[in-house]
């Protein structure tokens, strides 16, 4: 255990002890869960040699981040995010969908919009759905113009890709675009819809959920969910606050497809399961900057311990970390896949076609950042002026990606 913040007790004094005209002060408070008995005991020792000035003097107990992410009450987990996993199971669903030529347009938006006609087990019954969480984030609102452009994709590759599945792809015409590195299929301006529309539900849904959505006060403290959670007021019968529960479900858009999410070690070896944002992440802690996923698994623990604990200023920090961090991943990955396609158009161009895709996606997905303060490091406009400039895969000008790549260095300081 690590004692890494602290939450100020006010003045509830038990017992003081003097002692060279100074006091020792002893404080208790009312613990929410049965996780932080034995934390408090153990705090009793150290809080004996704490020296206190005068009685007016707060002293600070620190809140105690856990191991793993595991919080009780009552002996019960006080942690759900199965919404959160089934979405991301049916993300992946569309995904493969778009990689097969036998799904019709009907098929496809059921999927996105109604959260049906899946193969995985209690997706169709779980009640939730890809579509109603694009776009969404309380903080900005919806975004129709730019949820719009999944639906689109979606209508494109049934009504234009499927039809065309072997032939040949051209400017004008979509098909099969092969090289020696790999085969994809493509849509008339040169998109491979798989990837422009997974790596943009990275950021629509995944990131934006996250850092705009659940770990945001527009979601957190919305009505009366600060004070019930100061109060211990749980969410109808369920056994946690509606605060907990928020935090919880931005916690399941990163690690909803993690075999154990309780396993100490989630931080510092994240699976990289699924197709959508813990794959990337994992891939960025792996290669760009070591030490990301410690940092948002450390900041997960200790917000959600601060919210049990009611200190909102340390959960505030927390939730910070993980919206700066987090939009560092999507940043990454679109400088990467624009200079992938730029080093490999020459000899391979459908593998150079192929990360060109996935750079149109983390692009796009560049809107739904946040630098901590409540903005995007990219606003919607300036999203849709570079969006702009890759409307046509075929004739892109490697000048605009570089002032592109450029651009998000520059923003992201990486």
């Amino acid at each position: 255990m690590t004692f890494e913040h602290c939450v100020k007790i006010k003045k509830l004094f038990l017992f003081r002890l003097i002692l060279n005209n100074n006091y020792i002060c002893i404080k208790f408070i009312k613990m929410k869960s049965q996780n932080y008995l034995f934390k408090l005991i153990l705090l009793i020792i150290p809080m004996l040699f704490i020296s206190c000035d005068n009685d007016d003097d707060d002293i600070t107990i620190p809140i105690v981040a856990p191991d793993n992410y595991e919080f009780l009450r009552d002996g019960s987990s006080t942690v759900s995010f199965s919404g959160q996993t089934a979405r991301l199971n049916m993300a992946d669903e569309i995904y493969s969908a778009l990689n097969k030529n036998t799904f019709t347009k009907s098929q496809l938006m059921t999927m996105f919009n109604d959260g049906t006609g899946f193969a995985g087990a209690g997706l169709d019954s779980s009640g939730k759905n890809v579509g109603g969480k694009t776009a969404s984030g309380c903080l900005h609102g919806a975004m129709a113009v730019t949820k719009s452009r999944f639906t689109d994709m979606l209508t494109d590759f049934a009504d234009n890709v499927i039809p065309t599945w072997s032939g040949t792809a051209a400017n004008g015409t979509a098909g099969l675009l092969t090289d020696s590195a790999r085969s994809i299929n493509v849509n008339a301006v040169g998109w491979e819809v798989d990837q422009t529309f997974i790596k943009g539900i990275i950021g629509a849904m995944c990131v934006d959920q996250i850092v705009n959505n659940y770990l945001d006060p527009c979601q957190l403290d919305s009505g009366t969910r600060r004070d019930d959670n100061t109060n211990g007021v749980l969410s109808g019968s369920k056994n946690y606050t509606d605060m907990e529960h928020k935090w919880d479900e931005a916690f399941g858009y990163l690690y909803g497809q993690e075999a154990d999410a309780k396993r100490s070690d989630l931080g510092s070896a994240p699976t990289g399961n699924g197709t959508t944002l813990n794959k990337y992440f994992k891939k960025i802690n792996d290669s760009n900057e070591p030490g990301l996923a410690v940092a948002v698994f450390d900041a997960f623990k200790l917000g959600r311990a601060a919210i049990v604990a009611g200190d909102y200023d340390v959960r505030d920090a927390q939730a910070k970390i993980i919206m700066i961090h987090l939009s560092k991943v999507v940043g990454y990955k679109a400088v990467d896949y624009l200079n992938s396609y730029m080093s490999k158009k020459s000899a391979t161009p459908a593998d150079a076609i192929h990360a060109l895709s996935e750079g149109y996606g983390f692009i796009l997905s560049l809107m739904f950042t946040n630098d901590g303060t409540g903005k995007p490091y990219f606003s919607e406009a300036e999203v849709n002026t570079m969006l702009s400039k890759m409307s046509n895969f075929w004739t892109v000008k490697d000048s605009d990606l570089t002032t592109m790549v450029n651009d998000i260095k520059s923003k992201f300081n990486i």
